[in-house]
């Protein structure tokens, strides 16, 4: 019985632990989202829809890091990391559109090229869910080592 109580002291003190570093962490995110947003004031007369892009991708992205804080020492830890990545690729993509970037005012048109910048961003992004897959596939080899030991 004294057993029981020690592991399920343990369970909660690292669920604690678990929950703690993941209001940090989004605590973190949204500090920098909120004084970021007020250097790109500006820029949100000039593209309208900046700033509700900007929100839909901080408000997804921590609510994905909050679930993969909280599955950690899982797999679905890894799993969420995966999609955080694609995630990430995807909504890059869709925010620079496809690269090419077109503003037109008052006579004046500019077009702006930012292809090489979207494939940088994607190789960077494929890292991160390669890094994802690789411990993913490390924890699952992790646990048939445990398992057949």
């Amino acid at each position: 019985m004294a057993i029981d109580e020690n592991n399920n002291k343990g369970k909660t003190h690292r669920n604690v632990l678990k929950v703690v570093k993941a209001a940090v962490k989004a605590t973190i995110v949204i500090v920098i989202y909120a004084i970021l947003i007020q250097f790109l004031a500006p820029i949100s007369s000039i593209i309208p829809t900046l700033q509700q892009m900007i929100q839909t991708f901080i408000i997804v992205y921590v609510v994905l890091m909050i679930i993969s804080d909280l599955a950690s020492g899982t797999l679905f830890q890894h799993v969420f990391n995966a999609a955080r990545a694609l995630f990430v690729m995807i909504y890059t993509v869709f925010f620079l559109n496809a690269g090419i970037f077109e503003f037109t005012s008052a006579g004046l048109s500019l077009t702006v090229d930012l292809r090489l910048f979207l494939v940088i961003a994607m190789m960077l992004e494929l890292l991160g869910l390669a890094k994802a897959v690789l411990q993913a596939i490390n924890y699952v080899n992790e646990r048939a080592e445990s398992v057949l030991l």
